[in-house]
């Protein structure tokens, strides 16, 4: 058996010009457009599309639209299931 201390390992040093800086503390809403818009899978879960930085306008403009009604339709179905749980 060996008795060497071995040192604990460090996270890398944080750069104040890497990545966004949210104040978790602040009241103000924070815009996280650039990830895209939320998807409601059919079990409730929530997703984002993984191709969103690689579409067009046109594409982006297409997928809201159609996630908006889609998003909103699974919305219902799962409130309804919810309720009719609770009966």
């Amino acid at each position: 058996m060996s008795s060497s201390k071995t040192e604990p390992l460090a996270l890398p040093p944080v750069s104040s010009n890497n990545g966004i800086k949210l104040d978790v503390g602040s009241q103000k809403p924070v815009a996280l457009d650039h990830l895209g818009p939320i998807v409601v899978n059919k079990d409730g879960t929530l997703s984002r599309i993984t191709n969103w930085e690689q579409m067009t306008d046109q594409e982006r403009a297409g997928t809201k639209k159609m996630l908006a009604k889609r998003n909103a339709q699974r919305r219902k179905d799962l409130e309804e299931a919810i309720g009719k749980e609770d009966l």
